[in-house]
């Protein structure tokens, strides 16, 4: 049985992990392996999907300390979902684990590099061991999760310590619930970041955004050929002028009031003169070259809590340094060191 989630999109599926099954040994087991022949980048879909309701005789009750999130404070998508963590009171109820920044090989019998927990408390700032199962990486989790499986070991991963399992892997999933199914624990309870008379213009917005900006920028770093970085850099630049655009007119990207569509770009936004302007390639124009961008950036990293979800020495070391086909030396540029704790001027707009 499937149940709809929202009016776009997700399908709440069977759990994987009570019931494993044999994926293609063809899948990609990290991004930089999702090139086609052509030199495109092509994301794969995440395949942990189950979800967590309200409704106490669900399969994943929203229980208080039941749940454990792990993640990257490099990887963007893991980090929207820290930052509803945040924003939305939830840190006590759901507690959090980030791994080291840079890939590392996962086991010795393949060549896989991919997400590591430290050894110890101090070997690595803003990195703990895992609490709850001693794993070395986030492989790990997933294979124990699931003894067949064989796709990515991305993060975010969202774990049920009750049951030993991965609940769900997929960001756009785990934000939604962390929006209102935990709303009976969490201490910010009213903040509503997807309300239901803005939810269709949201979706529309996450389409876009997400093409043009969020896996635009990806698809212009990991292209292998001239041709897709063209036509990816072209989008990510006709996406960034359409948010410049919408930002002279209103506060948030779909209106005078935050939403989730905010988050998801933020994310993309905060790394981007650091990170993409370089590594990928994306330097046509910085994000420090648009006004409205700039400042709204520095709006949204300015509410309380955000800033602490923005770890730009583990974003940094992390795509410079785990990326050898595009930066072989892992040399870590030194700029710009942006201050995002600047004045804005989005108070101009009424909220």
């Amino acid at each position: 049985m499937i149940f709809l989630f929202s009016k776009t999109y997700f399908a709440k599926t069977t759990i994987l992990s009570l019931f494993p099954f044999k994926h293609s040994r063809q899948m990609a087991r990290s991004a930089i392996d999702e090139v086609s022949e052509t030199g495109s980048f092509t994301r794969t879909a995440s395949t942990f999907r189950s979800f967590i309701s309200r409704d106490p005789n669900s399969q994943f009750p929203a229980e208080s300390g039941r749940y454990h999130l792990y993640i990257s404070y490099a990887c963007p998508w893991a980090s929207r979902c820290l930052a509803y963590l945040k924003i939305k009171g939830l840190e006590k109820a759901i507690r959090f684990t980030s791994v080291k920044p840079i890939w590392e090989q996962t086991k010795e019998t393949d060549e896989h590099r991919g997400w590591v927990f430290p050894a110890t408390d101090t070997e690595e700032p803003g990195a703990e061991p895992d609490p709850l199962n001693g794993a070395k990486t986030i492989r790990d989790l997933y294979e124990l999760a699931s003894t067949n499986y064989s796709g990515k070991f991305t993060v975010p991963v969202l774990w049920d310590k009750k049951l030993k399992t991965i609940v769900n892997n997929e960001s756009a999933e785990i934000i939604r619930m962390f929006n209102t199914e935990f709303n009976d624990i969490a201490e910010n309870a009213s903040l509503d970041l997807y309300p239901s008379d803005l939810q269709d213009q949201i979706d529309g917005t996450n389409e876009w955004i997400y093409n043009g900006i969020n896996n635009g920028v990806y698809r212009c770093g990991f292209a292998t050929k001239q041709g897709p970085y063209d036509e990816a850099v072209k989008q990510v630049y006709e996406a960034l002028d359409k948010c410049e655009e919408i930002l002279g007119k209103q506060r948030y990207i779909c209106g005078n009031k935050l939403t989730e569509a905010d988050i998801r770009l933020f994310v993309t936004l905060i790394r981007f003169d650091e990170v993409y302007a370089v590594h990928f390639k994306c330097n046509k124009k910085l994000l420090r070259e648009y006004p409205n961008l700039f400042n709204y950036t520095k709006d949204i990293y300015q509410i309380p809590s955000m800033s602490s979800t923005v770890n730009m020495q583990h974003i940094k070391r992390h795509y410079y340094g785990s990326h050898p086909s595009i930066n072989p030396y892992g040399i870590i540029p030194l700029g710009p060191d942006i201050d995002y704790s600047s004045p804005h001027d989005r108070e101009n707009f009424s909220a």
